[in-house]
């Protein structure tokens, strides 16, 4: 079974392997890690991965939907 993990992005100032955190395996327990989050802002703007903003605009698009009313 693999033991539960908390990802980041892998770049500064992040760990290399994107793993910020690991919990032991079949043992039960809470997972918690701190995140700065003004550190992953900066990346999202700044970052060396851009998923977002260097996409294909072509092929697909983003489109937020609202739930309908019923």
């Amino acid at each position: 079974m693999p033991s539960p993990w908390f990802f980041t992005p892998c770049d500064f100032p992040f760990p290399t392997n994107g793993v910020r955190s690991e919990a032991t395996p079949n043992t039960e327990m809470i997972l918690i890690a701190d995140v700065n989050i003004d550190h992953l802002r900066h990346l999202h703007n700044h970052g060396s991965v851009k998923n977002l903003k260097d996409r294909r605009l072509d092929i697909y698009n983003l489109a937020r939907h609202s739930p309908s009313k019923k």
